[in-house]
């Protein structure tokens, strides 16, 4: 399955440049979580897990260290599902050629945001980059970052001199890259390209940015509805489309209520079209259990919602609309059950909510820690989740809905589900 998914991609990567020739633009179309998904963006994990060490998952935000051939095993079994899929590595790889003198600019703004202060270090990364000849070998290098050993920098007496729990990193790998969700979001055919919430992942958007600028499929496409370089965090985690005209956002760990106002503004005021006239702020509880919106909820059908039981409660929630006569965001504070909240928001009569665990406290704990409430929908009633959420899963059946089960042991462990694994490019409309 593998090499046939590769050859795909290169086969395809050939097909796109007919297309550039043509003048065929790609773009991105989404104003919906559940319409037929067409294209998906996703990364393949790589190298980038091997350089996790227990010392700085911490750091790097993750709970364990994943069985790198394991994790690209299963990651190759849940993109084989009738969608057309891309990959960012492709897409970098491809705008760096497509591009003179661009390859030397990302380089340099790369090393500028490693981190790293010691400018013997970083010489000698420059000068192990430029090395890479292959362009695509290049992006995943940096994507995996570089060890001191690597750079020369680490030598057999060093190895005598070794301190268990000391990071021998030069440059911190981007080992959450795979989740692709939280980068930038879809909106409309828009993207909002993020400021995270860490600087271990800020780093990532730097690929979306440069890809939505300067990919001939869609250099000038694609506008940009955020900016990585905006003073507030948000992430792609707590974005939702309800529909052409509806945003809901989480107000969580990862995204501030600052920034949603600073997107607004610019979807309401800015220059570039769109249909958004609503936003729905949803406040979630800080924690990293509950770290994005989709951590707790997700849609699956034109009516229905899989959910964590412990958000049920009252919720706090701010509607953003436009105040054209003064030029401003015209905010109403309003508390609300869940089910309610998402019955306005979509404009329908009411919604179900299925919850994550059915109803069992055990199960429903166990399994949103795994993602249970974190689904994928690949068509109404149609979704791809965690095969180890048992008990969710077959609550999900009893309700109608169509399963697909991955089984991911090692993917889990970055704390993500199908739906963090992917960014939507296109859904039907």
């Amino acid at each position: 399955m593998k090499k046939s998914k590769r050859n795909f991609i290169q086969v395809k990567g050939y097909t796109l440049f007919i297309y550039i020739l043509g003048g065929i633009m790609k773009k991105i179309q989404v104003t919906s979580e559940i319409k037929p998904l067409k294209r998906v963006l996703v990364h393949r994990p790589g190298d980038e897990l091997l350089n996790l060490t227990p010392s700085t998952l911490e750091e790097l935000l993750f709970d364990d260290i994943p069985d790198l051939a394991s994790a690209q095993e299963e990651h190759d079994r849940f993109t084989n599902n009738g969608v057309e899929v891309v990959y960012l590595e492709d897409l970098m790889a491809e705008t760096l050629d497509a591009n003179e003198g661009l390859r030397e600019t990302f380089l340099e703004q790369y090393l500028s945001e490693t981190g790293c202060e010691d400018k013997e270090i970083l010489a000698k990364a420059k000068e192990y980059l430029e090395k890479i000849e292959d362009t695509k070998e290049f992006v995943e290098k940096t994507m995996a970052g570089l060890t001191l050993k690597e750079l020369g920098l680490f030598t057999e007496e060093d190895l005598h001199e070794m301190v268990v729990g000391k990071s021998y990193l030069a440059i911190n790998p981007m080992p959450n890259l795979y989740f692709t969700r939280d980068p930038f979001a879809s909106v409309g055919n828009g993207a909002v390209i993020n400021r995270m919430y860490s600087v271990t992942r800020n780093r990532e958007t730097i690929y979306c940015d440069y890809i939505f600028r300067f990919h001939p499929e869609y250099k000038g496409n694609v506008p940009n509805l955020y900016g990585r370089d905006n003073e507030y965090h948000i992430e792609g985690g707590d974005t939702f489309n309800g529909n052409e005209t509806t945003l809901l956002i989480g107000i969580s760990q990862r995204t501030q209520y600052e920034a949603i106002k600073v997107l607004a503004k610019k979807l309401f005021f800015g220059e570039n079209e769109n249909k958004i006239e609503k936003i729905y702020a949803l406040k979630i509880d800080e924690n990293r259990a509950f770290m994005h919106l989709d951590t707790v909820f997700t849609q699956i059908d034109y009516d229905a919602f899989t959910y964590h039981p412990a958000i049920i409660k009252e919720m706090e929630v701010k509607i953003i609309t436009k105040d054209e006569a003064n030029n401003d965001l015209h905010i109403e504070t309003a508390s609300g059950k869940l089910d309610e909240i998402l019955a306005k928001a979509l404009g329908i009569e009411k919604v179900r909510l299925i919850p994550c665990g059915g109803g069992d406290p055990i199960a429903a704990e166990r399994e949103q820690w795994n993602d249970g409430s974190n689904t994928l929908t690949l068509a109404p009633g149609k979704v791809l989740v965690y095969k180890r959420n048992t008990v969710t899963n077959e609550v999900l059946r009893k309700e109608g809905i169509e399963v697909l089960e991955l089984d991911a042991s090692n993917l889990t462990v970055g704390r993500g589900g199908p739906r963090c694994m992917s960014m939507p490019l296109e859904r039907e409309l």
